[in-house]
């Protein structure tokens, strides 16, 4: 279950700023800018979602998987299992 309540707006202010960059590359190609400036802006871009994730998953860990881990149930692997796979994703791209 998503526990994006308490930060709900900040994340959604963070997305609404990452697809602004998305909106300028589109532009940057539509103009055909030089190749280096819409490179920049690329890795500016990934650096952005980059953050979100982290942040995002900092949020799952400190929900999502105490909470399971103090239930003291089964769930609490799955959730640390989760957000190891995603730590994994994350490491890869």
């Amino acid at each position: 279950m998503a526990s994006f309540s308490t930060d709900r707006e900040l994340y959604l202010k963070r997305l609404r700023r990452i697809e602004g960059q998305i909106r300028g590359l589109q532009r940057m190609v539509e103009q055909d800018d030089y190749c280096i400036d819409v490179l920049t802006q690329v890795s500016a871009a990934t650096k952005a979602l980059q953050g979100f994730a982290l942040a995002l998953l900092e949020e799952h860990m400190n929900t999502c998987v105490v909470d399971a881990a103090a239930e003291g149930d089964a769930a609490a692997a799955a959730k640390v299992k989760e957000a190891s796979d995603a730590i994994a994703r994350l490491v890869r791209s």
